[in-house]
């Protein structure tokens, strides 16, 4: 890739897209995505999940790019940079950079259970036990706060180190290898999963529509689930991608890069379910049992699996690499905020935000034990769900709603800069024929998803 002066740069074009994918690909993909495809009916909701990423998703990544690419700076200054003189779009940039870390607080105690959950599992911690007695082993790890701590740190430190040792060597050398020893440990484990007998039960509920299925969960539901996973994979919103799209020189066009990130996004989407559901189906596990299939009812089924300590232990170092790969890309955006607008080298910057997250990120840990009385939207809820609210509810759609309005508006940086910037390059242009729907009626879809992100969370 072309040099950029004074700015670090990618060194290939393969460095970025998997850089990417792996910001995306994420919690979203391997714990998200599988439990709500289990809640609303399987094939059908893939179907439109799938649909909901190209009408919704794709457009706005191409623009989170683009305002990279065009700006080369990090969202933190890249609005001010392309904003027209007098406006105030540049407000929103320090606000996105809150909402990475507002997604770290949380993302981080999540990887750290990741984590002690491959040692568990390798050290056959679950071997032996019934259902009640692995949902016991995850209830024991929320109640302790000081094992919790030291896994948040051990995953604070690794993804830290890796940005630490720079944009080529650390982040894209380590985060390329971790991609590729990802999908092959999927392939292996989803290879295994659709062998077992009993598989092909899970492989239909995954892959045959079932539209009926549909109308049990009401399809209005069903819509806004699958537009709101489409936003949370993607991490659109709070300059996550936009940072890589600086780093990158005009050889491709932007429209087609996105394509390819999407593609292994889903991808690993995909291969998540068909790892889950054949399983589930091959032990009578239900497939719709929430946020506890992870870390309840996937070491159960590893239980019944002959040599369950290994594809146990594969699975949840697949898992981590996930998570990390999306830890590394967040933890870069929020580095080069600090080196681009603060003047900060990137050793200080790394030292004094993996301080910074760690302490952040004691509350989500105290929140299921010491603090577990905080419960703000009603019983059960706590400090995760309120710092998820913050991203996923708030900035995520807000963030998306801005960076529409700023790429389509005379007021902004404008259709035809935007779409310059988007078409640079060699490769699939972005489609100037959906100008109206892009300016005026996605819009109006966010704003829906935002304002019924709202009442779902008040009117319980």
């Amino acid at each position: 890739m072309e040099k950029q002066a004074g700015r670090e740069t990618l060194a290939s074009r393969l460095g970025f897209i998997l850089l990417s994918a792996g910001c995306a690909i994420g919690l979203g993909n391997v714990w998200r995505f599988p439990y709500i495809t289990g809640q609303y009916g399987g094939a059908a909701f893939v179907l439109i999940y799938l649909v909901c990423l190209v009408i919704l998703g794709l457009p706005i990544m191409v623009m989170e790019f683009a305002i990279g690419r065009a700006s080369r700076q990090n969202i933190g200054l890249s609005l001010r940079t392309l904003e027209p003189p007098g406006t105030k779009w540049h407000v929103y940039g320090p606000l996105a950079i809150v909402g990475n870390y507002f997604l770290m607080m949380f993302y981080t105690t999540v990887t750290g259970w990741l984590f002690s959950y491959f040692v568990y599992s390798v050290r056959g911690d679950f071997v032996g036990r019934d259902t009640a007695g692995v949902a016991e082993v995850f209830s024991s790890v929320l109640a302790d706060p000081v094992p919790q701590i030291l896994w948040m740190i051990a995953a604070v430190v690794i993804g830290f180190l890796v940005v630490g040792r720079g944009l080529q060597s650390g982040v894209e050398k380590i985060s390329k290898w971790m991609m590729l020893c990802l999908f092959a440990i999927m392939l292996i484990l989803a290879i295994r999963s659709i062998m077992l007998p009993g598989a092909h039960e899970g492989l239909s509920f995954y892959l045959l529509p079932d539209f009926s299925k549909i109308a049990g969960a009401g399809l209005g539901e069903v819509l806004f689930a699958a537009m709101g996973q489409s936003f949370f994979t993607l991490s659109l919103g709070i300059g996550a991608m936009s940072i890589f799209g600086s780093y990158i020189g005009k050889k491709q066009s932007l429209t087609g890069e996105s394509i390819r990130i999407i593609i292994l996004d889903t991808s690993v989407a995909i291969m998540s379910g068909l790892i889950i559901f054949p399983a589930c189906f091959a032990y009578g596990v239900q497939p719709d049992s929430g946020p506890s299939l992870l870390f309840v009812t996937m070491p159960n089924i590893f239980n019944q699996m002959a040599g369950g300590r290994i594809w146990g232990g594969l699975f949840f170092v697949f898992m981590s690499f996930a998570a990390l790969t999306t830890l590394i890309a967040v933890f870069e955006n929020i580095t080069s905020y600090w080196m681009d607008v603060h003047g900060w080298s990137r050793k200080k910057a790394c030292i004094v935000n993996a301080c910074a997250i760690i302490i952040l990120s004691v509350p989500c840990v105290l929140g299921f034990n010491l603090w577990s009385s905080f419960e703000p939207f009603g019983p059960g809820t706590g400090v995760l769900d309120f710092e998820d609210f913050i991203v996923s509810t708030t900035l995520l759609p807000l963030g998306s709603l801005i960076f529409l309005f700023f790429c389509t508006q005379k007021k902004g940086w404008g259709w035809n800069k935007f779409l310059q910037e988007a078409d640079a390059g060699e490769g699939l242009k972005y489609p100037a024929w959906a100008r109206f729907y892009i300016t005026w009626i996605l819009p109006c879809i966010v704003l829906v998803i935002f304002v019924k992100g709202y009442i779902d969370i008040f009117s319980k």
